[in-house]
């Protein structure tokens, strides 16, 4: 399989193995986030694939959140646009929820924003009792979940707790991560949920690759119609980033630990420090 810089691809009999690794916390930067568009499409194409597991070399994040220093760069001095076709970064999230092979998250650690929204587009997610934490920060940031969260995480554990992770912008336990459907399991240890995961992958490759690929997208037609929903969001994500306060907040987090190592440990209480004067 092709080298990357920041992940590394181990393939298993039809269970390909992909770890995140991009030091200090595993922020998506952009080069993170172009190898994860690449590699879906490489996955996606490989025909002798039937089960993507997703994990972390970090023990404490899977994906920290997409980089902040780079969306500040994004357009904000022209009106926003509705586009007609969706995002790369959603083709990216949508490729791992439609892509004809079982898509597994090991999330050992932390997955916030754009890292979580990765996550959450893909089958399925396992978690550690006491370390596994999600976490939406973007409207404390001033803006709003634009990588699919506002689509996605509604459908997957309801209105009001998409709400509350959207809007509360606090840290969700692995335990309630479970209880509200996010995780399908949680585990008292990464070992037993590493463990747990591969005999499930391998389970999975043991079935025939056409009734893996059906059988998902039948599920998956389950949840339409989301791209009007991924359209209306990838717009207002664009106006958000028109008002100052997003600018402001987004500037103010980075000079107050956002994308450091201790800053990310204590993600929910950092947000309130955004807004503050």
């Amino acid at each position: 399989m092709d080298p990357y810089e920041t992940l590394t691809l181990e393939q298993q009999g039809a269970v390909c193995f992909v770890t995140i690794d991009n030091p200090p916390v595993n922020v998506m930067t952009p080069k993170l986030y172009q190898e994860l568009v690449a590699v879906t499409e490489q996955l996606e194409a490989d025909e002798s694939l039937k089960v993507v597991v997703f994990q972390s070399a970090d023990p404490d994040f899977f994906i920290a959140h997409f980089d902040v220093s780079t969306i500040l760069t994004f357009p904000a001095d022209t009106p926003a646009e509705r586009a007609e076709t969706l995002s790369p970064f959603h083709q990216m999230c949508e490729r791992v929820r439609t892509m004809p092979k079982a898509t597994l998250v090991k999330m050992a650690g932390r997955a916030g924003g754009g890292g979580n929204e990765f996550a959450a587009s893909c089958d399925m997610r396992f978690g550690v009792k006491n370390k596994t934490i999600i976490n939406q920060m973007e409207v404390p940031l001033g803006i709003l979940p634009g990588g699919s969260g506002t689509q996605r995480l509604p459908r997957l554990v309801g209105r009001g707790r998409a709400l509350e992770i959207c809007l509360g912008g606090n840290d969700i336990d692995a335990a309630t991560c479970e209880r509200w459907g996010y995780l399908n399991r949680i585990f008292d240890s990464t070992q037993e949920m590493s463990e747990f995961v591969d005999t499930l992958a391998d389970r999975i490759a043991k079935w025939p690759k056409e009734a893996i690929a059906l059988c998902k997208a039948s599920i998956n037609n389950s949840e339409k119609p989301i791209e009007e929903g991924l359209l209306e969001e990838a717009y207002l994500f664009q106006q958000t980033l028109r008002f100052e306060g997003a600018q402001t907040n987004m500037r103010r987090a980075l000079e107050r630990g956002l994308q450091t190592r201790e800053g990310e440990k204590q993600m929910g209480e950092l947000a309130e420090r955004f807004a503050e004067d």
